[in-house]
């Protein structure tokens, strides 16, 4: 299955749903004002989000002025050429080849897929021939540093542990020493989603990027946060959340085929300006792909 296809298939629970809304205000019906109303109310309930979703729907009345769009088949296609505009910005690829080793601090609440999506990303690095070590700083979650261990014999690749309940950032720490006397390539942070202890999530964030930051000149250099579509705006909030604290340098979507909100994204981009590296459309390793404006939009409004 090709790139596109893949992420049709993710997102096939949103595209119907836009889709069918789509054709129920156009079918047999002129092509007025109050169309576009109903169809701003038909993204705002795939969660594009109120300020996105009346951009479009601005660009949209404005092409139709011009003339532009007569059909509900002009109307799919001109709004997937306006998504694919306002997604273009954030199709960033994570580059690691930059630095070694390249540490990814990876940020995320609990429950979004982390674990299993640094086990993927470990994979597509591993894949282009680069070494991977992982560092299990999620020491508060109970079975995280075993999830995470188990992923690494998969693997067949180191792991830096300590045990459950002690300070995640002698783990980054331990992580970062090891990787430079190892000469690995690419180091990938697992960290917690929330604590069971007094201690603030993000100030214990950001010991970590400092304990990083002190053994190697701009590290990390990725601050990675893994959101799930299924939560719709409140992965937004997460992102928002994440951003002001720890300055996210990138987003990685999981669970978009189990969702009709997949239109998150479109704020993720327009609003917070943040790139996205990757989406998850399932559940195998090949289904964490690089994310491309083009074909997500096309994914978005094209019928199978």
């Amino acid at each position: 299955m090709g790139l596109l296809d893949k992420i049709k298939n993710g997102l096939t629970k949103t595209r119907e749903q836009i889709l069918t809304r789509i054709e129920w205000i156009f079918q047999g019906k002129p092509i007025d004002e109050d169309a576009f109303e109903e169809l701003e109310e038909a993204l705002i309930l795939a969660d594009t989000g109120i300020e996105t979703s009346q951009l479009l729907m601005e660009r949209l009345k404005e092409r139709w002025k011009r003339g532009h769009i007569k059909t509900t088949e002009d109307i799919k296609t001109c709004m997937a050429e306006e998504l694919e505009k306002i997604l273009k910005p954030v199709e960033v690829p994570l580059d690691v080849n930059s630095i070694k080793p390249f540490v990814i601090l990876t940020l995320g609440v609990n429950g979004v897929g982390k674990t299993t999506t640094i086990a993927k990303m470990a994979k597509i690095f591993l894949d282009s021939g680069k070494t991977v070590l992982l560092g299990a700083c999620d020491t508060f979650r109970a079975a995280a540093i075993e999830q995470l261990e188990v992923w690494a014999k998969r693997l067949n690749i180191d792991i830096i542990k300590h045990k459950e309940g002690s300070d995640p950032a002698a783990v980054a720490y331990d992580a970062i020493k090891a990787s430079v006397a190892r000469g690995i390539d690419v180091v990938i942070l697992d960290t917690a989603g929330r604590l069971h202890t007094k201690t603030n999530l993000m100030e214990e964030m950001k010991k970590i990027k400092r304990v990083i930051s002190k053994e190697i000149h701009n590290a990390p250099h990725e601050t990675l946060l893994v959101v799930d579509a299924t939560n719709g705006q409140n992965a937004i909030v997460q992102a928002k959340t994440f951003n002001d604290a720890l300055g996210v340098t990138g987003i990685v979507i999981t669970k978009l085929d189990g969702t009709a909100k997949g239109g998150f994204i479109l704020p993720i981009a327009h609003i917070l300006k943040l790139p996205i590296r990757y989406i998850g459309v399932g559940e195998k390793f090949d289904d964490l792909i690089p994310f491309t404006a083009g074909y997500f939009s096309r994914a978005m409004l094209e019928g199978n």
